[in-house]
């Protein structure tokens, strides 16, 4: 019989990705999503078909309970969150019930239905902040800067607490900055793409970004959830780092965005001061040699192909909404 396997956040990037793999590895799949008037399925029009779209609320424990009790899951990724860092500065309390509370009530679900489920925690490299040592790894303490970066540790430990006190297969994978065409447009990878295809098009002067300095490890979200779907498949549950172990600035991901496209990005990317966050998290990269060695796991997709894709994907679908 077909394992069950349910992704909360099924619609946004990481979700998508997550869904195509399963279904491809034989898994009848699963997505919640909260009731909305305005629902978003454009990530996974393309295999809605073959998915179970369900609702339910990390903000409401009855909910996921009747739905878990619903659908008998083997496996449950939990991707939802409130996932952009900027906006958690605006809505912190909103960010803390989704982020970190959502994590607690899912487990406290898994519990009282059924502890043979195997859980995954979307731990994320925002818990790193302020680092205390480079490049970061399992072991790392962490110095969250946003009100985002500390829901996610509260997340990270309520998982390890549930895996120690209750006996669970909770996992927890702490990825580092993973892009793709799917990423919103908010985020600054996505930003960078299109508006470069935007300047290349004539539809577009300038692109405005706050810090050019600030460091990332960036990879391909399409190679990152296929270490959860790993981490799932072990014998005996634990935490680890997915990442590049490259690190690139702002400025290195903006060049070879306009470079791909013929274009000098000194003429058209500007500072803007009103961009740059509260506290701003300078270097992030990942030491993911743990789940090279354990998960046999690396990437595939390299800074400049990861860029260059999204930057073509972008150009595609400008110029189709162009003619």
């Amino acid at each position: 019989m077909a394992k069950k396997a349910l992704i909360t956040g099924i619609t946004g990037q990481d979700g998508s990705y997550l869904a195509e793999l399963l279904l491809a590895e034989g898994y009848r799949v699963f997505g919640m999503v909260r009731r909305s008037s305005m629902e978003k399925f454009d990530r996974i029009e393309h295999i809605k078909e073959q998915i179970e779209i369900k609702q339910a609320d990390l903000l409401d424990q009855y909910s996921l309970i009747k739905l878990v009790e619903e659908i008998e899951p083997d496996e449950i990724y939990n991707l939802a969150a409130m996932s952009f860092v900027p906006t958690s500065w605006n809505q912190p309390v909103l960010t803390a019930e989704y982020t970190a509370l959502g994590v607690t009530r899912v487990l406290e679900t898994v519990r009282a239905v059924n502890p043979k489920i195997r859980f995954y925690q979307a731990s994320s490299s925002e818990m790193f902040g302020k680092v205390r040592e480079i490049p970061q790894n399992e072991k790392t303490s962490f110095y969250p800067r946003s009100p985002y970066g500390v829901a996610k540790v509260y997340g990270h430990w309520i998982t390890v607490n549930y895996r120690e006190s209750y006996d669970l297969f909770a996992v927890s994978g702490i990825l580092f900055n993973h892009e793709s065409p799917r990423r919103g447009m908010e985020f600054v990878t996505r930003k960078v793409s299109h508006q470069a295809a935007r300047i290349k098009l004539g539809l577009a002067k300038e692109l405005r970004l706050g810090n050019l300095e600030a460091k990332r490890d960036w990879g391909y979200a399409g190679d990152y959830v296929r270490a959860m779907y790993l981490m799932m498949q072990r014998e005996c549950p634990d935490d680890y780092v997915i990442a590049s172990g490259e690190t690139h600035s702002v400025r290195d991901l903006v060049e070879t965005a306009f470079s791909y496209l013929g274009l000098d990005y000194r003429e058209f990317v500007h500072c803007d001061p009103a961009l740059l966050r509260p506290a701003e998290v300078d270097l992030l990269i990942g030491d993911a040699s743990k789940a090279r060695e354990e998960l046999d796991w690396q990437p595939k997709v390299s800074f400049r192909q990861l860029v260059e894709m999204m930057v073509e994907a972008d150009l595609k679908t400008l110029q189709r909404e162009k003619k």
